[in-house]
């Protein structure tokens, strides 16, 4: 099993005629990903990569009612409406890649997802992949391998060199989920914890956090207080970066006091997580956080 993303999922891309969105569903249906449409407002009828283009995901959704994900491609002035109408069209899950979307439109869409029950990834995302079966996003799939940890990452780059690292240890992965790096995401990690300790087969859980805010000590009260089942291993990005400063991600901003390092590293061993001072030593704290 995986959470998510499985290889039957069918899939639709919005904004598939773009350079970034024929690019990355060739390297998609490369690995195995389900599309069966794609959608630009005014080019339906086109084909991409023999994937046929629709006008709108109703229309998509229509001609292949088995569509229950998609994957959004579109610039950031258009890509709230592509998120209503992916969510008005029935869609249970919506990767939104795009970058630069303000942060109150975001707040607006994910607010009006999680009242109809859709999941978002996302925006500013790397997206989902279920190893050995199907990838909603632009990660590099060979980095992947299928097996049995779970991963959640606010970074993309962190989240392909720690998977990398498993992987060339031996340790593969069941899903492995980039949130992105905006100030409020779609889905945060006390949801995907959630998922991954109902998922059978995902029998630990790494968490890849950064600076800024506070969704990594938020999780941290949650495997404490949950009494959380699976062992969970995690990494901070940032530990060096000076205080008020924004690196990289518009989440990663330190400010009064909340969201350095220390603070979530702390949070993260009190609640008796495991915690990695270099990205190289996950393999090694997940051999042994799954040998007990």
């Amino acid at each position: 099993m995986a959470i998510l993303l499985r290889k039957e999922t069918g899939v639709v891309v919005q904004g598939i005629t773009g350079r970034e969105g024929s690019f990355h569903t060739k390297a998609m249906l490369g690995y195995g990903t389900r599309i069966l449409a794609g959608v630009t407002p005014g080019k339906g009828g086109q084909e991409v990569e023999g994937v046929p283009v629709y006008d709108s995901v109703v229309e998509a959704r229509e001609s292949h009612p088995e569509i229950t994900a998609s994957i959004i491609f579109v610039p950031a002035r258009f890509a709230p409406d592509a998120v209503y109408e992916a969510i008005e069209a029935g869609v249970e899950l919506i990767v939104v890649i795009t970058e630069g979307i303000p942060v109150h439109d975001t707040m607006r869409f994910v607010r009006y997802a999680r009242m109809n029950g859709v999941t978002i990834i996302g925006p500013n995302c790397p997206g989902v992949i279920t190893p050995g079966e199907s990838k909603l996003g632009i990660m590099p799939g060979h980095v992947f391998k299928k097996g049995n940890v779970g991963v959640i990452s606010r970074s993309g780059t962190l989240t392909y060199e720690i998977a990398y690292a498993m992987t060339r240890a031996g340790i593969g992965q069941s899903t492995a989920i980039g949130i992105g790096g905006d100030p409020i995401p779609g889905t945060g990690f006390i949801e995907l914890l959630r998922m991954f300790e109902e998922d059978p087969e995902t029998h630990a859980v790494v968490l890849i956090g950064e600076i800024g805010g506070d969704m990594e000590e938020r999780a941290a009260r949650y495997i404490a207080d949950s009494g959380y089942s699976k062992p969970v291993v995690a990494y901070v990005a940032g530990r060096t970066a000076p205080p008020g400063k924004r690196m990289g991600h518009a989440g990663a901003i330190i400010s009064m006091g909340v969201g350095d390092a220390e603070s979530k590293i702390r949070a993260f061993k009190e609640a008796g997580v495991q915690v990695a001072e270099l990205p190289s030593q996950i393999p090694e704290l997940l051999s042994k956080a799954l040998k007990r």
